[in-house]
């Protein structure tokens, strides 16, 4: 199974790189995983949001495969808790399709993004940064790497 985090935005502060670095180097030990970076949208000043979200949203559809399970991360999907995500993988791995993950940018996803997703998920009912979800996402990955092989990385 292949995991990609496929993320909106390339200039990225160095919190987030440094993060999103430090958690993927541990999941690319138990998983084969990678970040995808996709170029945001130009904003332009009298142009609608949507515009930007759906060139974006265009650039991850992009990168998926037909066979792919997509997820995309939205403010409105549902919630998991990390023995949730656990299981999730779990299922993914003997399912042995690849896993695409999505984040928006900072207007959110397409809905030709959601369309496409087999799952959404919420990190929190809060809005979030999308270069902050870089972080959680592979941090959570980690974590919910770390209880399927009983690491004790996650204490309950």
């Amino acid at each position: 199974m292949r995991t990609r985090l496929l993320s909106v935005g390339t200039k990225m502060a160095n919190w987030v790189i440094t993060g999103t670095e430090h958690y993927s180097k541990r999941i690319e030990r138990e998983m084969n995983f990678s970040l995808v970076e996709i170029p945001l949208a130009k904003r332009v000043k009298n142009q609608s949001p949507a515009v930007g979200k759906a060139r974006e949203a265009a650039a991850l559809l992009s990168q998926i495969k037909p066979d792919d399970y997509v997820v995309a991360l939205d403010v409105k999907g549902r919630s998991l808790s990390t023995a949730q995500l656990a299981d999730k993988l779990r299922e993914f791995r003997m399912s042995g399709k690849d896993l695409a993950l999505l984040i928006g940018g900072p207007d959110g996803l397409d809905g030709d993004c959601l369309g496409r997703a087999d799952e959404c998920w919420s990190l929190s009912r809060l809005t979030l940064p999308h270069p902050l979800v870089r972080v959680l996402v592979t941090e959570q990955l980690y974590r919910a790497i770390a209880m399927i092989n009983g690491h004790p990385y996650h204490r309950d």
